[in-house]
Parts: C-alpha cells; sequence; structure tokens
C-alpha cells in the first residue's frame, strides 16, 4: 500500500508541475493573443474548436480509457488500439474537410471555411500520440507526460505570438493549436519506449470495446454539451459576444478544470488498481473529496470576488463585457471538480453502464437549459447553469453512494459545508470591502486577503474534515521539508 500511495503522490505532483508549466504558459500565450486579435476572432476559432473537439471524441471511442481501467493489458491490445484510432481520425479528417462549406453556410460565414479545413488535420495529429500517452497514465509516469506537454506548450505559443505580431489574425491560434499537438508528437516519440508493430486483432479491440462502448458514448455526450454552446450563442449572437463568453469560459475552465485534473488524473488509474478492495477504495475517495472540496471552493470564492479586476488586467478593457459572464461561469462551475472526482469512482470500478446512466441524466437538464437560453437569452442560460450544477452534483453523490456503498450524507457532508462557508467568506467580504473605497489594485489585495481568512477561519472555526486533510496531507509535509 506503501508504494502504491508513493507512486499515486509523486505522479500527482509531476502531473500538477506538468499543468502548471503547461496551461501557465498557454495562459501567458493566451493574455498577449487577447491583447493582439479581436473578440471576433476567439468567436472564429471557438466554432472551428467545437467540430474538432467533438469529432476528436471518436479517434479513441473510449479505447484509452478502457487501456486504463483493464487490469491485463497484452501488446496487442495496445496496437490494434494505435491503428484503429489512426484508421478512425483518417476518416473523421476526410469528412470534416469536405464539409467546411456546409458549416460556413450554416453560420453564413465563408471564412470557416479554409479555418475548418486546415484544422481537420488535428484528428490524426492527436490519435498518433494517443496510445503513447495512455501507457504513460496507466504506468503513473507523468514526468515524461509533463516534459512533452510543457515543450509544446512552450513552442507553439511563441509561435502563435510571432504570426500575431505580423498580423495574421485568426491563423495565429490555428498555428498554434496545429503545432502544439505536432510538438507534443515528437517528443513522445522520441523520449517513449512504445513503437506500435504490424500486429493488429478484432478480438483485442473487442474485450476493450465492452467496457469502451459506454465510456465512448459518455465521452461523446459531455463533448456535445460541453462545446454546443459556442455552437448556440455562434448561430443566434455576433461573433463578437461568442468570443466575450469563449474567453471568461476558457479563464473559468483553465482554473477551476485544472484545480482538480492533477488529482483526477492519477485517481483514475490509482483506483483501477484498487478496485476489488472496496474498504481501501472507500478511504481514498473520502481523503480526495475533503482535500478537493476545500481547494476547489477556496479557488472558486477567490475568483468570483477578483472576476473584474482579473479580466482588466489580463486582457485589458477591451474584454470587460467578459465579466459577468465569468462571475456567472464561476458560479456554475461549484460542482465541476467534485463531480469530476465521484463519476471516478464508476469509470475506476469499470461500472461503464452506470457512468453512461449519469451522463444521459445530467445532459436532459442541459437540453432544458438550452431550451432557457434560446427564449430567454444568453445571461438567463448562465443563471440556469447554477441551478444545472447543484442538481448534477447531487446525481453524482446519488450514484456514487450506490457503487461505493457509503451513506449519501457521509459524501455529500463536506461538500455542503464547504459551500456554505464559501458563501458566508463572500459575503462577508463583499460588505466589509463596500464599506472603505480603495484603488484597483489595493482593492483586489484586500478582497483576496480578506476572503482567505474568513474561509480558512471558518474552516478552522469548526475544525471541519476537509481543513483536517489540507493540514495533514499538505501542511504537516511542507513543514517537515522546511525544518530539515
Amino acid at each position: 500500500m506503501d508504494n502504491l500511495k508513493t507512486q499515486g503522490i509523486k505522479a500527482f505532483l509531476w502531473d500538477l508541475i506538468g499543468k502548471l508549466l503547461t496551461h501557465g504558459t498557454g495562459f501567458l500565450v493566451t493574455i498577449f493573443l487577447a491583447r493582439l486579435l479581436t473578440p471576433s476572432d476567439f468567436g472564429l476559432i471557438a466554432i472551428v474548436m467545437v467540430i474538432v473537439g467533438i469529432a476528436q471524441v471518436f479517434a479513441d471511442g473510449g479505447l484509452g480509457t478502457a487501456l486504463i481501467q483493464r487490469r491485463k493489458v497484452l501488446p496487442i491490445h495496445y496496437c490494434s488500439v494505435f491503428y484503429f484510432n489512426l484508421l478512425i481520425a483518417l476518416v473523421l479528417s476526410v469528412i470534416t474537410y469536405f464539409t467546411a462549406e456546409y458549416i460556413a453556410g450554416f453560420y453564413n460565414n465563408q471564412v470557416l471555411i479554409p479555418l475548418i479545413q486546415v484544422v481537420s488535420c488535428l484528428y490524426i495529429i492527436k490519435a498518433l500520440s494517443s496510445v503513447q500517452a495512455v501507457r504513460l497514465r496507466k504506468a503513473l509516469n507523468y514526468a515524461l507526460l509533463t516534459k512533452a506537454s510543457f515543450t509544446a506548450s512552450l513552442f507553439s505559443g511563441v509561435l502563435g505570438i510571432l504570426l500575431a505580431l505580423n498580423n495574421y489574425g485568426v491563423w495565429s491560434l490555428v498555428a498554434q493549436l496545429i503545432s502544439q499537438g505536432i510538438f507534443y508528437n515528437i517528443v513522445l516519440w522520441k523520449l517513449s519506449h512504445w513503437r506500435p508493430n504490424l500486429s493488429f486483432s478484432f478480438k483485442a479491440l473487442k474485450q476493450l470495446w465492452k467496457f469502451g462502448l459506454r465510456m465512448f458514448l459518455s465521452g461523446l455526450i459531455d463533448a456535445i454539451f460541453t462545446r454546443i454552446d459556442f455552437l448556440l450563442i455562434g448561430k443566434l449572437f455576433p461573433l463578437t459576444t461568442l468570443g466575450y463568453y469563449q474567453r471568461a469560459k476558457e479563464l473559468n475552465s483553465l482554473t477551476m478544470r485544472y484545480a482538480s485534473s492533477s488529482l483526477m488524473a492519477v485517481l483514475f488509474p490509482l483506483l483501477s488498481k484498487v478496485q476489488k478492495d472496496l474498504t481501501r477504495f472507500q478511504h481514498i475517495i473520502m481523503q480526495s473529496l475533503n482535500l478537493l472540496a476545500f481547494i476547489a471552493l477556496l479557488l472558486l470564492g477567490s475568483l468570483y470576488l477578483s472576476a473584474e479586476e482579473l479580466i482588466v488586467f489580463l486582457f485589458t478593457d477591451k474584454w470587460l463585457a467578459s465579466v459577468q459572464y465569468f462571475e456567472l461561469l464561476v458560479l456554475s462551475s461549484v460542482g465541476y471538480p467534485i463531480s469530476a472526482l465521484l463519476v471516478n469512482i464508476l469509470s475506476s470500478r469499470g461500472n461503464s453502464k452506470a457512468f453512461l446512466q449519469l451522463e444521459i441524466l445530467k445532459k436532459s437538464l442541459h437540453c432544458v437549459n438550452f431550451i432557457n437560453a434560446f427564449y430567454y437569452g444568453l445571461e438567463s442560460y448562465l443563471y440556469g447553469l447554477i441551478v444545472v450544477s447543484l442538481v448534477g452534483l447531487s446525481f453524482n453523490v446519488y450514484f456514487a453512494k450506490r457503487e461505493i456503498k457509503l451513506p449519501f450524507m457521509q459524501l455529500s457532508k463536506p461538500i455542503f459545508i464547504q459551500i456554505i462557508i464559501a458563501i458566508v467568506s463572500v459575503v462577508t467580504t463583499l460588505v466589509f470591502v463596500n464599506l472603505i473605497t480603495f484603488s484597483p489594485f489595493v482593492n483586489l489585495v484586500v478582497k483576496l486577503s480578506s476572503f482567505g481568512l474568513f474561509f480558512i477561519g471558518l474552516n478552522l472555526l469548526f475544525k471541519t474534515n476537509s481543513y483536517g486533510q489540507i493540514h495533514r496531507q499538505v501542511l504537516l509535509p511542507l513543514q517537515s521539508k522546511l525544518s530539515r
């Protein structure tokens, strides 16, 4: 158990470092590009990436997840998945290339045609390294993945900025996307020892497909509903509005999604290894849940309070229209990191049937909210997202408690305690700050420090399990290292 725990902690740290480096670099690049390009440029690329993002699910078919979840994997499994992914990616590239004109016609914007045609090659680029990445994640070798992702992010970012400085507009974003995939492949193929041989087996694919089919359908549903808002907004509103919304959503995703993704990335292969030991499984989940609830709500409250200052500081006043979108998106993200942990319970234990059922149930809520957007507008849709997030979180808790046989209240208690503490801390901070007038920078510092003190203070006052986990798992080891 100690060896597995050490592997998990090491993998988590490497993945966290990798995401800080990779997405930190990508974020800095985005700041430069947002200052150099227009909101309509980002609106165009948002439409293009919706198409690529949805179709990219087909290039894996859920088989990558099946490879990680399956306890005994043979070389024939890896080779068969590699060639299957490559074939699907090739077909998708051709289909996307030749349907670009029809997609552009739907949006009545002919500028989209060459953009979609060029970006269609991303399917093949991503498929070329998909199995290598899966093998490394399964082995918890996040050090190598970190090197590949950081290198790709750095060089593609430099290329994107250079092109933007030379007035290439939206094409600088396209070049950044494609070059990032190419650089990632080059590094991963160079550093990874695995190479596909010429073996292929439909039987091997069939063994994975039983689990992978439902994961594929779940991934497809999630990809569609995660990106369909861009399609609707792009059709119903001007490209500039889509650009503001895209910038707000990407900033929110960068912070909330990657606040938990390192833990999620490591937990799936880790939990897959102990899926038969229910007691140990439950212990890992409760520890992770307490940690994640504290971190996610602390970050969420900080982002909500600093929304205007953050966007103006990073992207300048021309992106001021994104502030309200960002605030509402932050509030709607309350369930995302915790839900990611809870659905990991189903996937790591191989219950793809329940995973798919849960996805369908949650996405039915989004369908209702899309109707809300169509009739009542973008702002109403964003308020609806908050309701959808909270109800979806309750569904996640119910499915998780049924899978690992823990009481509903035991799973939900740390989540709702941290939500209440965050709400009280935000309201108290706003009341305190509104009593005194500060300069914008001082106002930001006061808000964040006040919120942090209130949030941590309330956790200490009520001696929450979440703060206890932070103290044992983070503060004490850090204190021990510093005292050496």
